[in-house]
Order: structure tokens, then C-alpha cells, then sequence
């Protein structure tokens, strides 16, 4: 199988696309889609292929996904861009993606969204079947744009024949990543037991890998996530910050905002998060 990534210099496919040919191994072969080739290079010394182009340049994607037999979609335009950046990249583009994938013959195509889209919470952890309802605190155009992307990429599913999946990241950390640290800019501002479900990179690869080769799941969408939201104050604690004396009276409208539910990728793939927490992450080292 040859498997196109997009996205792959970015936090998430960074640190995914060299589990990924760790698990391709001689049987598969991985392709990039990079803007820079000097940024693929810790790619090609792997043994990916890498294709000079822009996602949302048509003629470049044809190029990207000519031959290819399964498409995982990681790029994502997010954390402070405009509103219309994060609807040409998250929508647009992925659906651009999804039309040429279909023409081109692929087979499979993994698009790869976030925990986000449900929005507001329902008295209980998010499950995948829920409708999505807008309104919530960290709601806008990210998650929007992600969530029509997977509409249109799973009714083209339906229409072309190509085996879409949907795999949905909770807030994902470890390894480096600044994106833990970043949280504070908005948990500073929130009650002290306000929860977020979490996911460590490691766990991230681990439930792509699962959904991109597991078969028989065409439609199919899962939460891939850990087993223990983190609060507020677990945040500023991990991060060694200090812990703002207003947080502990600060009252909590939602207490399901934020939290979705593993248990269809458990049951159905078979996952188990390595980091069921952030701090069993944190007593490993891999933050």
C-alpha cells in the first residue's frame, strides 16, 4: 500500500510519519507532501518519498496522490490564524483533497479532526454519533471548518466508493511539543476543576495507525483520546505555574464541555492508551 500524509512537518506529523514507516516497514511505502523539501528530509532518510507541493494548490495534489492507494489527512491550520485561513485549510483543502483522491482511485482516505467539533457538552462524555452543538468556550472557526470538512468527506464516501474514516484528536501534548505550555493562555481563565481530555503524541500515532489499517470501518469516526481528563489546575501544576488564588471560585458552567468518551476505539480497535494521563506521561519522561 502506498500511503500519502499531509501534513506531515507539523506537531502532529512530525512525530507521527516516523512511527508510520516504522510500521510500513518493507510492505508499504509512505509519501509526503511538503511546501519546503529541505523540511522533508528527516522523511526521505527514512525511506518516505517526498512531493514538493501546496495543499491547496490543485495541480500539486493531483501530483501528491497520483498512484497513491490510502490518504491520511493531518494538515491543519490552527492557534491564532485568521478565520479565513482556518476555513481554506481545514475545509477547503481538505475536501479538495478528498475530490482527488477519489478521482486518482484512491481507496482509503483517513481525515484526521479534533475533539472540537462537538462544542457544548451534554451531561456526559461526547460520543461520536452526536450532532454538534456550537456555542461552547474554545468553539470557532477550527473546529467548524473540521467538522463540515468531515461531512463532505464522508458523503463522499458514500458517493465515490472511497473507504473514509474520521479519526478525532482530544488536545494532544508530549514530546516537546509547545502545546501544553500554550494551554495556560486560556486555563489561566478558567475554574480551577474545569476538565479537558488529553492525548499524548505517542497515542496519537497509535490510534491513526489503528484507523488507518484496521479494515472493515469505512464511515466509521473515533475519538482518540486517554483515559483521565486533566483540570485547570493539573495544567498550571504540570506546567510548574503558578496557580491563580481566583480559580478555585470561579463557577463551572459546563462540566462536560471538553470531555469525549475512547470507548468505541477500545472496543471496536483495540486501543489502549500508552499515557492513560498526563501525569503517567509526565513520571515517563515524555512530556
Amino acid at each position: 500500500m502506498k500511503i500519502l500524509v499531509t501534513g506531515a512537518t507539523g506537531q502532529v506529523g512530525r512525530r507521527f510519519v516516523p512511527r508510520l514507516l516504522q510500521r510500513a516497514g518493507t510492505a508499504d511505502t509512505v509519501r509526503v507532501l511538503v511546501r519546503d523539501e529541505a523540511r522533508a528530509e528527516p522523511f526521505t532518510r527514512l525511506g518516505a518519498e517526498a512531493v514538493v507541493g501546496e495543499l491547496r494548490d490543485a495541480d500539486d495534489v493531483r501530483e501528491a496522490v497520483s498512484g497513491a492507494d490510502a490518504v491520511l489527512n493531518i494538515a491543519a491550520a490552527f492557534r491564532g490564524v485568521p478565520d479565513e485561513e482556518a476555513w481554506a485549510v481545514n475545509r477547503d483543502a481538505a475536501l479538495g483533497l478528498g475530490r482527488a483522491a477519489a478521482d486518482a482511485g484512491v481507496g482509503r482516505f483517513v481525515q484526521v479532526s479534533t475533539t472540537l467539533v462537538y462544542g457544548a457538552g451534554r451531561g456526559r462524555p461526547a460520543v461520536e454519533d452526536d450532532e454538534t452543538l456550537p456555542g461552547a468556550s474554545l468553539w470557532g472557526a477550527y473546529p467548524a471548518a473540521k467538522r463540515e470538512a468531515e461531512v463532505g468527506l464522508l458523503a463522499l464516501g458514500r458517493d465515490s466508493g472511497v473507504d473514509v474514516r474520521v479519526g478525532r484528536l482530544s488536545f494532544v501534548y508530549g514530546e516537546g511539543d509547545p502545546h501544553l505550555p500554550q494551554a495556560l493562555r486560556w486555563a489561566q481563565d478558567w475554574p480551577a476543576h474545569r476538565r479537558m481530555s488529553m492525548v499524548h503524541h505517542a497515542d496519537v500515532a497509535q490510534g491513526l495507525l489503528r484507523v488507518l489499517y484496521a479494515p472493515g470501518v469505512a464511515g466509521r469516526i473515533y475519538n482518540i483520546t486517554d483515559d483521565a481528563p486533566v483540570t485547570a489546575l493539573d495544567i498550571h501544576w504540570i506546567n510548574g505555574a503558578e496557580v491563580p488564588a481566583s480559580m478555585a471560585d470561579r463557577p463551572l458552567a459546563d462540566p462536560w464541555e471538553g470531555i469525549s468518551s475512547p470507548l468505541r476505539i477500545h472496543h471496536e480497535l483495540g486501543f489502549r492508551p500508552l499515557h492513560p494521563t498526563v501525569w503517567s506521561a509526565a513520571a515517563a519522561g515524555a512530556l
